[in-house]
């Protein structure tokens, strides 16, 4: 055994340990320097090619040789200064892709959360590219030359869309009711039926905004039955406003009863009390008439004198993120007047977008240019003929079967439509115990635009509602490149 004494402290140490950790340092010292690892030809070359900064080639290889010596301290041997070299190539090839990349969706949800819910269309888009490289008229009132209000780009075309008296836009529809109580409801009492005192996802529950923002949650009724009565028999001197919150993502079924919002709306107004209705994706357009169950309209919230109505802009709406908030004037201008207005405030590059998007709503074009609606309305007839083109591309690997198509993003649960799907399964006959599925859908995550499918039962599903036509090209592209590598037994 050895000892040896450190600030006269005597420790046992193993001759075994001790011969690790000599064999440790020498491998710590034989690493290159940093020095010496940018003066390697491939890092020079990749220097003049692309012009990378010497304190950006500094940093990337001391994170490389850092991740070495970490490798060598869990037992891996050390690595050699070409696969430092090489380690660092990467890592610079990485700089220059950005990590947030446009992909194709194949899943068969129309508003996938973890895909950026609804894609814009090509007006909202370009309005976005005008102005996000140029200086605008955000907050500038060009006729009078002095400053003006960014909501005024945007109230007009609320108010005319959904008939309300005034409007306000902010950064997504949690932010507008968090305003909404905060400016209205504070250290008062919020009256919700306990059905409605949800959780919308990502731990965004009604009852912890509402302590956020300082109102007092008042539950009536029970989980499955809130009649009106429970409401009226709640109001006090404290009661700041009666609350209605759709169930976006979820629904009750079996013995249900919900007071209607007519009748919420008559109640808050036989007491002078103020009526939120909080909507959650919000919408427009009548859904029934698209095979959809019924959600509720902004409009229909509006003609119910409902005081101020709280809905998205990036679900039905399909438009950038948003919150959007209608209604009553002299309850929209306490909410504009609100400190907390400007911290949720939108920016101007979702403004444009969002305008852009209104504005397809009101030339009754919405179905023709915004995706998620273009998607919605497409005929059975177009979506099996653009699936049986992709088995086509497919070599027979894949086939047609009958499916449906969800909406997803908090709207609409339960709610589907009918669609057609290629589906791709089975074991490989060439390499036994191959998921076919999985290695397609890999296959198609590694393509120069990634195609996102989802996997059930085994097989791989692709549905073509959620893929807009123009985006047929690429996957039928990816799908030959597919039925070629296996045709390869790659």
């Amino acid at each position: 055994m050895l000892f040896l004494r450190c600030n006269s402290v005597s420790f046992e140490i193993g001759t075994e340990y001790c011969r690790i950790r000599v064999m440790m340092n020498s491998e710590f010292r034989n690493l290159p320097s940093v020095d010496h690892v940018l003066a390697h030809e491939h890092i020079r070359q990749l220097a003049d090619k692309h012009g990378y900064p010497h304190s950006l080639l500094v940093s990337v290889a001391r994170e490389s040789l850092d991740g070495a010596r970490r490798a060598i301290a869990s037992g891996s041997p050390p690595p050699s200064l070409d696969e430092i070299v090489k380690t660092i190539g990467h890592r610079l090839q990485e700089l220059d892709t950005p990590l947030l990349r446009p992909v194709i969706n194949a899943s068969g949800v129309l508003l996938h959360t973890n895909l950026g819910r609804a894609p814009l269309s090509k007006e909202a888009a370009g309005a976005i590219s005008e102005v996000a490289g140029k200086y605008t008229n955000l907050e500038f009132d060009l006729k009078a030359g002095r400053r003006g209000s960014r909501n005024v780009h945007v109230e007009g075309l609320l108010c005319q869309l959904t008939g309300a008296e005034a409007a306000l836009v902010v950064n997504n529809n949690a932010a507008g009711v968090l305003l909404g109580l905060t400016a209205l409801a504070k250290r008062k009492e919020v009256i919700v039926s306990r059905g409605q005192a949800v959780e919308i996802g990502g731990s965004f529950r009604i009852p912890d905004v509402m302590r956020q923002s300082g109102a007092r949650l008042v539950e009536v009724g029970t989980t499955n039955c809130t009649y009106a009565a429970d409401y009226e028999q709640a109001i006090t001197d404290r009661t700041a406003a009666l609350m209605r919150v759709h169930s976006s993502n979820f629904r009750l079924v079996g013995f249900v009863s919900q007071a209607t919002l007519e009748e919420i709306v008559e109640i808050g107004h036989r007491h002078n009390v103020t009526v939120f209705d909080d909507l959650g994706s919000g919408c427009f357009l009548d859904t029934a008439e698209f095979g959809l169950d019924s959600e509720p309209m902004v409009q229909q919230s509006v003609d119910a004198g409902v005081g101020l109505t709280f809905f998205s802009g990036d679900k039905l709406v399909g438009g950038p993120q948003a919150g959007i908030i209608v209604g009553q004037k002299q309850l929209v201008d306490k909410l504009k007047r609100h400190p907390m207005a400007r911290a949720v405030r939108i920016d101007k590059i979702r403004l444009a977008a969002l305008i852009a998007t209104l504005t397809h709503y009101l030339k009754g074009e919405a179905t023709t240019k915004i995706p998620v609606w273009r998607m919605i309305a497409t005929p059975m007839e177009e979506i099996e003929r653009r699936a049986g083109l992709w088995v086509e591309a497919l070599g027979g690997v894949g086939k047609v079967v009958d499916g449906e198509t969800m909406v997803g993003g908090g709207s609409l649960p339960g709610g589907t439509l009918p669609t057609k799907l290629v589906a791709v399964g089975g074991r490989s006959r060439k390499k036994k115990g191959t998921n076919i599925a999985q290695a397609v859908s890999t296959k198609l995550r590694d393509m120069p635009v990634p195609i996102i499918g989802r996997i059930s039962d085994d097989r791989l599903l692709l549905d073509p509602r959620s893929v807009l036509p123009e985006e047929d090209k690429t996957v039928l592209l990816a799908l030959r490149k597919v039925a070629s590598d296996i045709a390869k037994g790659h």
